[in-house]
C-alpha cells in the first residue's frame, strides 16, 4: 500500500510539536488534501486535537500497547483513502519505554513504519548550539531524520538557523512557526486542556494554518511524505455482525479511549451506544455492557454526584452482574466517595486527587486469578498516567514495569468486572476485546 507520511517529533515535552502538528494539518486540509492523522505512544489529549483539526478520528500507534506486530496494520488501515498521514511523536525523539533505551519513542515508531522524520526544534537562547542540537539528534541512535521545523521563531531568525543547521548538520530546515499569542493551547495536570474545553479553537487553527502556509515550506513537507516506501500490512479482518450493545461512557468527564480500541470491539461483534453520566438519567436501552473509559471526572464532580440516577443506574447494573470495564477515571467514578463527594460505591472508600503524579508508565499485568479480560497467569499490557490516589486500588493483577519484576498490586476483577487505574488498548489484547464480548453475549442470554 502506498501511503506518503511524515512524523513529526520533538526534541522535549513542551517543544511545541502539537502545535506544529496542528498548524501543519489545518494548512494542509486549506489546500484542499486530505491527511489522516496519528500520535506515536499512548497520550488521548493530542489525537483530540487531530480530530478536531481533520474531521476525523484521529488514531494512537503504540508498538507497546497494540504490539509491534499491528503497528503497520493500523496505520494502513486507519491512513487509507488520505493523501497524506501525519504522525506525532511522543515526548523527546528518542524517548520511550526506559531511560537506558529508545524502544517505544518515536524514533522507533519511525523506523518501524519506514517513516520520514521532521524534527521539531526550539531554538531559544541558542545560536549554534541550535545545530549541535540537531546533530546530536541526527547521530544518537539510528533514524529516519530527515528535515527541521523551528518552533516560536521569527521569519528573520529563520534564515539564521538554516544557515547553521543545514551547514553543520546536512539535514533539511523546512521554516519555522512563529509564536502566535492568540493561538497558544492551554494545559493542566495531564497535558494539555482538552479540545473541546477552547471554546475559540477554531480561530486558534484558522491562525496557525495560516502560519505554516506562509512560513514552513508545504511543498517540501509533501514531497519528503512520498518518499516514504509502501507499507507491507495484511489487512485487518472486518467487525464481526453485532451480538451484544455496550455502553460507552462519552462526555467532557469521561472521553480517554483509544479509537483502535473501540474498533476491536467491534470487531468482535459489539454494537457501542454512547451515554453521558453527567447528563444522562440512565443507561441505553437493553445494553449487555458497560465501559467506562478515563477523562477527568475531578473536573465535574459536583455535576457526577448530583446525577443520582445515573449513579444508581451503573452501581445496579454492575451488582447485578453487566460486564463492565472501568479505567482509571471510571474506576474513581466507581468509588464511594471521590474527594468527598458521593459516587456510585461499587469500589469501597474514597479517591482523592494529590498534589503530584502518583504512577506513570508502562506495566506488563499478570492476573492472579480468572477474570472477565484474561485467565490466570495471562498477561494484558497497560498505561497509567494519574494524578490521583485509592483507598482501595484492588490486587487482582500484578503490575511490572517492561522487563522487571512485578513490583505493584492493582485492578478490581471478577468474572464479571475489571476497574482499575491501568488503562488498556483493546486494539493489541484482541483476547481480552474477545472475552469482555462474549461475557456481554453471556449476559444477554441471562
Amino acid at each position: 500500500m502506498k501511503l506518503p507520511r511524515i512524523m513529526i517529533a520533538g526534541t522535549h515535552s513542551g517543544c511545541g510539536k502539537t502545535t506544529v502538528v496542528c498548524a501543519v494539518l489545518r494548512a494542509l486540509i486549506e489546500r484542499g488534501l486530505t491527511p489522516s492523522a496519528f500520535k506515536s505512544g499512548p497520550d488521548y489529549i493530542d489525537p483530540m486535537f487531530h480530530s478536531r483539526v481533520t474531521g476525523a478520528k484521529a488514531r494512537n500507534l503504540d508498538a507497546f500497547l497494540c504490539g509491534r506486530e499491528n503497528i503497520a496494520p493500523l496505520l494502513a488501515k486507519n491512513g487509507a483513502g488520505s493523501d497524506i498521514a501525519v504522525i506525532e511523536g511522543v515526548m523527546g525523539f528518542y524517548d520511550g519505554l526506559s531511560p537506558r533505551t529508545d524502544e517505544n519513542s518515536a524514533a522507533d515508531l519511525a523506523r518501524l513504519t519506514e517513516t520520514p522524520s521532521i524534527l521539531v526544534v526550539d531554538p531559544s537562547g541558542m545560536s549554534i548550539s541550535a545545530a549541535a542540537t540537531v546533530r546530536g539528534y541526527r547521530d544518537f541512535r539510528e533514524n529516519t531524520l530527515k528535515a527541521v521545523i523551528l518552533n516560536g521563531v521569527s521569519a528573520a531568525s529563520v534564515a539564521y538557523y538554516r544557515d547553521i543547521i543545514e551547514g553543520e548538520t546536512g539535514l533539511t530546515v523546512l521554516g519555522g512557526l512563529p509564536r502566535i499569542r492568540e493561538a497558544e493551547l492551554e494545559s493542566r495536570h495531564l497535558g494539555l486542556v482538552t479540545a473541546a474545553e477552547i471554546t475559540d479553537l477554531r480561530a486558534k487553527l484558522n491562525l496557525l494554518a495560516h502560519a505554516a502556509e506562509e512560513h514552513i515550506d508545504l511543498d517540501a513537507l509533501l514531497a519528503l511524505a512520498g518518499t516514504a516506501p509502501e507499507l507491507d500490512a495484511p489487512q485487518i479482518a472486518p467487525p464481526a455482525t453485532n451480538r451484544v450493545k455496550i455502553a460507552v461512557a462519552s462526555d467532557e468527564a469521561f472521553c480517554f479511549r483509544y479509537e483502535d480500541g473501540l474498533d476491536e470491539l467491534r470487531r468482535h461483534g459489539a454494537d457501542l451506544i454512547e451515554f453521558s453520566p453527567l447528563r444522562d438519567a440512565k443507561l441505553p436501552e437493553d445494553c449487555n455492557g458497560l465501559y467506562l473509559c478515563g477523562g477527568y471526572p475531578e473536573l465535574y464532580l459536583d455535576h457526577l454526584s448530583a446525577n443520582t440516577a445515573m449513579r444508581e443506574a451503573v452501581r445496579s447494573a454492575i451488582c447485578g452482574g453487566m460486564p463492565t470495564v472501568a479505567e482509571c477515571g471510571g474506576f474513581m467514578y466507581l468509588h464511594e466517595r471521590v474527594d468527598g463527594r458521593e459516587l456510585c460505591g461499587v469500589i469501597g472508600g474514597e479517591a482523592r486527587m494529590t498534589g503530584g503524579l502518583r504512577r506513570f508508565g508502562y506495566f506488563t499485568m499478570t492476573a492472579e486469578r480468572d477474570n472477565l479480560l484474561c485467565r490466570r497467569g495471562e498477561t494484558i499490557r497497560a498505561h497509567e498516567f494519574h494524578y490521583s490516589e485509592s483507598d482501595d486500588e484492588g490486587a487482582e493483577f500484578a503490575l511490572a514495569k517492561p522487563g522487571r519484576d512485578a513490583s505493584a498490586s492493582s485492578v478490581h476483577a471478577s468474572a464479571t468486572l475489571y476497574a482499575g487505574y491501568p488503562h488498556l488498548n483493546f486494539a493489541g489484547e484482541s483476547a481480552a476485546a474477545e472475552r469482555f464480548v462474549q461475557a456481554c453475549a453471556a449476559y444477554k442470554e441471562k
